[in-house]
């Protein structure tokens, strides 16, 4: 009897009461059957049905779930055998696509994601993060990972962005060359320990942040690769030499990246049902509570750049829009944040002005330009024009479009001109002074900075081996560099307004002092609402001197109380102590502002002054 489409709705492997149903889009392909554990890995017991649109369907009545399938496609021979694109879990080592559990048993307490304002990330990869010997590979887990999630809420972090967890090809990655971005990385747990995961995490009231890959699969890109026998002939155009992809990718010119030739063909509506579903699975069905969209410059134009319409990709930028219109339509609380690193306002303009829609995007140029004032040696070199300029740009008008850093996996990472801070400061050196001193005041910028902060893993312990994705953090530096931790932890704190005295860092307003151009010292004033409790004033020093009696301006009179200085020496022994005490704003307007008064501050340190709320 010939095979009937299944009237079961959803795509890939779709459990109902007596057995699964199987759908795949597969437009080339003469025909498709399914086998696996229900019928001794016949391929020949259950074609599939076309539905007369490219897709095949069929009910396998006895399938159930856990059970390893796989597609096969009879006009490739042996060759034919495909991982289901929208595979939820893989098994090992066999890598077979497995049917998931209906069961997905969160069991977190009700929880609600940190406003934009009051949020502050730390970005990890599962696999270096905290090694876990009992793991596929001996590398990282999410089950070592949730093991310091404890540690991050101490810290006071209250979300954590976590690099993609797509299924790879091979035992290393990074994760951003993922060949089946549904499935969940099969050696770091699976779906079943991310969920655990997530649970953990909510209990502790620390929000989820996924990366996702939607510019490129990894080269080679699996059995996604002419995935039912068909690709355009010829080769790139660009580089060549690469022949084309098939039905998920462009075939011409537009698959070229700088990372494979794998774009996918954001002109398909097949394809980009299937990201959308992506995006959609890790919010709706996997409980994140956001998404960060990796290189969107090279999903919108060819060669990841602006103003470049011949090269623009439109349906790309259609795509997104879709996403984030149903994002905000059914989950408007998570975030979407979009790595573009172009500064360019449309990817957080609304998509009813023609936007992209995301909620904020990576600021790169705050994060160059502070490394850059931190990193370089001389002191007459400090680009402190430019340092605020960044602290009080905005992208259309709101801080808060904006993620801010001085460290990310790609700025530390293993490249000639990248590197942690405290290394690039003093190279060979990074637990100097001097290193200390500069890479924990840019670290005070993050935090008082407008815009929504983040740290990258081991930051906040002066981890200086650049990152590799294999070489687990040094844990030992926790313990050495103390200090440093608490450093970290006292501006995180600030920054989320827990002693209620410093409301204005959670707030929209700042405004930066003029420079004087001589002393490397730049003020700004923070708020919210205003007054006492929220008024917050920040004074950073970027010369190699100490200023005992150094005026500045306030915007309200009486006493200003010093609620941080990281010259601090319980932060590290070496540091200064340089007297930073409180001061009262009853001297003349100065630098813009109504009141004045003198502050102690140190070298290569950052003040943070309030007054007490009522």
């Amino acid at each position: 009897m010939a095979a009937v489409p299944s009237t079961q709705q959803g795509m890939g492997p779709i459990p109902y009461d007596g057995g699964v149903a199987f759908r795949v889009w597969a437009p080339f392909a003469p025909s498709v059957l399914v086998a696996g554990d229900f019928n001794g890995w016949s391929k020949t017991a259950n074609p599939l049905a076309s539905e007369g649109n490219g897709y095949w369907s069929v009910d396998v009545p006895g399938a159930r779930v856990l059970q390893q399938y796989k597609f096969f496609i009879p006009s490739l021979g042996e060759n034919g055998w495909r991982i289901d694109p929208y595979v939820r879990s893989i098994s090992l080592p066999n890598l077979n696509s497995v049917v998931p559990t209906t069961d997905t048993a969160y069991d977190a307490p009700a929880y609600s994601t940190p406003a934009w304002n009051e949020m502050v990330i730390y970005e990890l990869h599962i696999e270096s993060f905290l090694f876990d010997p009992t793991s596929f590979n001996h590398l990282g887990s999410f089950e070592s990972a949730g093991s310091k999630l404890q540690y991050l809420a101490d810290l006071g972090v209250n979300a954590v962005e976590i690099m993609p967890l797509g299924q790879f090809l091979g035992d290393v990655s990074t994760g951003y060359n993922p060949a089946y971005i549904f499935a969940v990385e099969n050696e770091w747990g699976g779906p079943d320990a991310f969920r655990d995961f997530v649970n953990q995490a909510h209990k502790l009231g620390i929000a989820v942040i996924v990366d996702v890959v939607y510019n490129h699969l990894g080269s080679g890109a699996g059995d996604m690769w002419q995935f039912d026998g068909w690709s355009q002939a010829g080769t790139c155009p660009v580089d060549g030499q690469s022949t084309n992809g098939g039905i998920y990718f462009y075939n011409d010119w537009r698959a070229h990246t700088a990372f494979a030739h794998t774009r996918f063909d954001y002109g398909r509506p097949e394809v980009c049902q299937y990201l959308r579903d992506n995006a959609l699975v890790w919010l709706q069905q996997r409980f994140a509570d956001g998404l960060r969209f990796d290189s969107v410059g090279t999903m919108r134009n060819v060669y990841d750049q602006n103003n470049d319409p011949p090269h623009d990709i439109a349906q790309a930028w259609a795509l997104l829009q879709r996403i984030n219109n149903e994002i905000d339509g059914s989950q408007p609380w998570k975030i979407t944040i979009a790595e573009d690193l172009k500064e360019n306002e449309w990817i957080t303009k609304s998509t009813g002005a023609g936007g992209a829609g995301f909620s904020a995007q990576w600021g790169a140029a705050f994060l160059n330009t502070v490394r850059d004032a931190v990193i370089v040696g001389d002191d007459s070199a400090r680009n402190l024009a430019g340092v605020a300029a960044m602290v009080s740009q905005r992208y259309n008008g709101d801080a808060f479009q904006r993620v801010i850093c001085t460290e990310t996996h790609d700025a530390v990472d293993t490249k000639p001109d990248d590197g942690r801070v405290p290394d690039r400061i003093w190279p060979g050196k990074a637990d100097s002074w001097a290193s200390k001193k500069r890479s924990t005041l840019g670290a005070a910028l993050v935090f008082t900075a407008p815009g929504i902060p983040m740290i990258f893993m081991g930051q906040e312990f002066l981890e200086w081996t650049a990152f590799n994705g294999n070489t687990e953090l040094d844990w030992s530096k926790l313990t050495t560099y103390s200090g440093i931790h608490d450093l970290y932890r006292d501006l995180i704190r600030l920054r989320r307004n827990w002693f209620n005295n410093t409301r204005g860092l959670r707030g929209q307003g700042v405004n930066v002092y003029p420079l004087n151009g001589v002393d490397n010292v730049l003020a700004f004033h923070r708020w919210d609402q205003g007054g006492p409790g929220d008024d917050v004033v920040v004074a950073c020093n970027f010369a190699n001197a100490t200023y005992s009696s150094y005026a500045i301006g306030f915007p309200r009179p009486g006493r200003w109380r010093v609620r941080f200085n990281s010259d601090w020496n319980g932060y590290s022994s070496d540091f200064n102590n340089s007297l930073a005490y409180d001061t009262d704003a009853d001297g003349p307007p100065l630098n813009g502002m109504p009141f004045s008064g003198n502050i102690g501050i140190g070298q290569y340190t950052c003040i943070i002054l309030s007054q007490d709320g009522s």
